[in-house]
């Protein structure tokens, strides 16, 4: 864990994850027991502590990719596929950012 604090791309990551696993936890905890069982406090919980990883996410997602000279379709592909769709940073990691050095 401490050797992925210490590279860009290990940041990225590591923020990657736990946006996707808030995600994750908003879409099938959260909002299912808000509705089903009129509790909300976790969505009060978890939302706002998902919107700052998510605005973190894309801001590191950014930076990373001015570093690297992605361009528009690849960022716009990894923010995307991790931020929108639920267990979409599985995908991302080993298939994109896997592979950066």
């Amino acid at each position: 864990m401490t050797t992925l604090l210490k590279t860009e791309i290990g940041r990225l990551r590591i923020i990657e994850f736990l946006e996707g696993m808030s995600l994750i936890l908003l879409y099938f905890v959260a909002v299912p027991l808000k509705y089903m069982a009129d509790f909300p406090l976790l969505v009060r919980i978890i939302g706002p502590i998902h919107g700052a990883l998510f605005v973190a996410f894309i801001i590191m997602a950014y930076l990373f990719s001015e570093s690297r000279n992605w361009g528009w379709s690849k960022l716009l592909k990894v923010i995307l596929i991790a931020s929108f769709i639920p267990f979409g940073i599985f995908y991302t990691d080993s298939k994109i950012l896997s592979k950066e050095k």
